[in-house]
């Protein structure tokens, strides 16, 4: 059995990573430093496109990004929301923007799975370069407490005595809950009834209504309801525990060791806008994500700041999708 990680000491090893492949890179700084960057940038105001409705965790993080950098920079940073196929139509208007800092994206982790979903995709991660990976949300499997287990292990074990019978609310089909229970699935060999909904809310709310046996979801989506015992909390699919739910262990501490799935939020431009600006970006945003209010909104949500290089970013980017793309081609999942 593993030891636990934190997601401090993973970011560190990520950030070792990063330095090595990048050497003249350089670490975000604790202060906005006014001095980084081309001097001009910018001189009007900046647009963060977000391919999600208003109100969501992505768009939430937007508009704290935004104001603080707002203030920073004595330039309107305007969110607007481009939604629709999955967030692909807001990623494609972004990868078609004219490369100079001035159109960004903030997108999740679906900039990457749609990428090996959709037959056609409007754009390829050839068209966007990495900015900065912003803040990473643990996803959790939770399970209604009418199941009667308490463990990842006796998850296993149910799922392996009951083939089939097992049901799992899926937040999104092919969302990042989707790959990792697929994962799950296929390293451990079980067999399960996979219900789709239409977001986290929905498939939460049916798993402690009894009508579906569990869900993976993001942490931040549960925590609330793990504390009040209307879900059981089994295992976080991170590397590291979720410091909102430290108490609960990883999948990779229990049943499948170096099993790491992460949800995340980032920024991105349009391939080659200029690398300087492209770096002062970075280090202006991992500043807004240092201050201590930020942090601790951040945080007390159960999300985690992530920060790290554009050349990180755009190395994390490609792994995620090698990845993914595996299970996904695997398991026949395919949007059209």
């Amino acid at each position: 059995m593993s030891r636990p990680r934190t997601i401090e000491a993973v970011s560190v090893r990520r950030r070792r990573v990063a330095l090595s492949l990048a050497a003249a890179a350089l670490l975000p700084g604790a202060t906005l430093a006014a001095e980084s960057g081309p001097a001009t940038f910018p001189d009007k105001p900046v647009r963060f496109v977000v391919p999600v409705s208003a109100g969501g965790s992505t768009d939430k993080i937007a508009r704290v990004i935004a104001e603080k950098l707002a203030v920073h920079w004595g330039q309107p940073v305007l969110v607007e929301n481009i939604t629709g196929a999955g967030g692909t139509i807001g990623a494609a208007r972004v990868a078609r923007s004219k490369p100079d800092g001035y159109t960004l994206l903030l997108h999740s982790d679906a900039v990457v799975l749609n990428l090996a979903m959709y037959a056609k995709p409007s754009y390829t991660l050839d068209d966007l370069s990495g900015v900065i990976r912003a803040i990473v949300n643990p996803q959790v499997l939770v399970v209604k407490p009418s199941l009667g287990i308490k463990t990842f292990q006796e998850y296993v074990a149910l799922a392996r005595q009951k083939p089939g019978e097992v049901s799992v609310a899926l937040p999104t089909s092919g969302g990042i809950a989707h790959i990792a229970h697929e994962m799950v699935r296929q390293r451990l060999g079980i067999q399960v009834n996979y219900i789709p909904y239409a977001g986290g809310a929905p498939a939460a709310t049916d798993v402690m209504g009894g009508h579906v046996d569990a869900t993976i979801i993001t942490a931040a989506a549960v925590t609330e309801y793990i504390k009040a015992g209307r879900l059981v909390p089994l295992a976080v699919t991170t590397s590291y525990r979720s410091p909102a739910m430290p108490e609960v262990p990883t999948i990779a501490e229990v049943a499948v060791p170096g099993f790491d799935v992460e949800s995340w939020q980032g920024i991105l431009a349009p391939a080659g806008t200029p690398r300087q600006i492209v770096e002062k970006i970075n280090r202006d945003v991992a500043a807004v994500l240092a201050q201590p209010d930020v942090r601790k909104s951040v945080e007390s949500q159960g999300y985690g700041i992530s920060g790290g290089t554009p050349q990180q970013f755009d190395a994390a980017l490609r792994d995620d999708y090698a990845r993914y793309s595996k299970v996904i081609k695997s398991s026949g999942i395919t949007l059209q």
